[in-house]
């Protein structure tokens, strides 16, 4: 654990406990359960829910939300069995592989007045957060162009495992990269994927999506072929009063270069200060806050939707 994650987790653990000490009523703990297990992800959010004041770790049967981190493929068909059962929903990107699942899930949680989350892992990161006020504010001016850039170096154990799944490692990690685009700049009029393979399996390994919005390009690359590639992880956006660039994106550094001064931010070149980030903890605490009627989730369905229409068409499924 970084430390100020730690320091962020025992201020938590201690102000939890002087509030039982001194016999302050806390919020009662929402019961919540896994469904699967063998999604990467999986171990952190759950030492992050088994520390937490909010949550009470329980089975499926008697949880009132459902954590599903089970394997891509699982996904939709877990999330489905959770609704289907009156259960909230926290589901592990991308929540589906086909259209047709996330519209079921969405249906489904209309229905039964259920929350639905999708569980990307940078919708909290405050860089992100920072950006995308910046471009809905109007403060970058108009947008024109976004680049944005996921890489990873997979080992070959895994690359049999992804080669499973729709565009490769373009659906499983530029995911989070067409979440934010998507949620920034609404429905695009086309995408032009290019997946390439470059080794002798069946992996889409190398991959670029050229989004077209009615006044702006977005372009996301990805690829599992890059050594150190952390470091170079980047979101970048361009307007016609200046320029916002995340870069790397953990730990997060958010640049800022405006030709006139907009919103909090001068003329100029600027380094924006982030808070701690921490991945997962704004997602649980906000899911919390919606399960307790305080706050409705910040994506909406009709957006959780959208997304996964266009991350399947960047991935080569129409």
């Amino acid at each position: 654990m970084k430390p100020h994650s730690r320091r962020q987790f025992v201020a938590t653990a201690a102000a939890f406990a002087g509030a039982v000490a001194t016999g302050i009523a806390a919020n009662p703990r929402i019961k919540v359960g896994f469904l699967g297990t063998s999604y990467s992800h999986f171990e952190d959010k759950h030492k992050l829910l088994s520390a937490s004041p909010d949550w009470e770790l329980l089975n499926f049967s008697d949880a009132e939300v459902i954590v599903v981190e089970s394997a891509v493929p699982d996904h939709g068909r877990d999330a489905l069995r959770a609704l289907e059962a009156g259960k909230h929903v926290h589901v592990e990107k991308p929540p589906a592989t086909t259209l047709d699942e996330m519209r079921r899930m969405v249906q489904l949680a209309r229905e039964k007045k259920r929350l639905l989350q999708v569980g990307y892992q940078w919708r909290y990161h405050p860089g992100f957060e920072k950006i995308l006020e910046a471009a809905r504010n109007g403060w970058l001016g108009d947008i024109f162009q976004v680049r944005a850039t996921i890489h990873t170096r997979l080992e070959e154990p895994r690359r049999a495992e992804w080669a499973g799944l729709p565009g490769g490692s373009m659906f499983e990690q530029g995911s989070h990269l067409i979440d934010p685009i998507i949620r920034m700049l609404g429905r695009p009029k086309s995408v032009k994927p290019f997946l390439q393979r470059r080794a002798s399996d069946a992996l889409h390994d190398n991959n670029v999506a050229v989004f077209e919005f009615d006044k702006a390009l977005a372009v996301v690359t990805n690829s599992v072929l890059q050594p150190n590639a952390n470091a170079h992880r980047a979101f970048e956006v361009f307007g016609s009063n200046g320029t916002a660039v995340l870069r790397p994106i953990e730990p997060g550094t958010l640049t800022i270069d405006l030709a006139k001064a907009a919103g909090p931010y001068r003329a100029g070149t600027q380094t924006v200060e982030l808070p701690p980030y921490r991945r997962y903890v704004g997602d649980f605490a906000e899911l919390a806050a919606a399960v307790r009627g305080e706050k409705s989730l910040a994506v909406t369905l009709d957006q959780e939707l959208l997304v996964q229409e266009w991350l399947l068409k960047a991935c080569g499924v129409e």
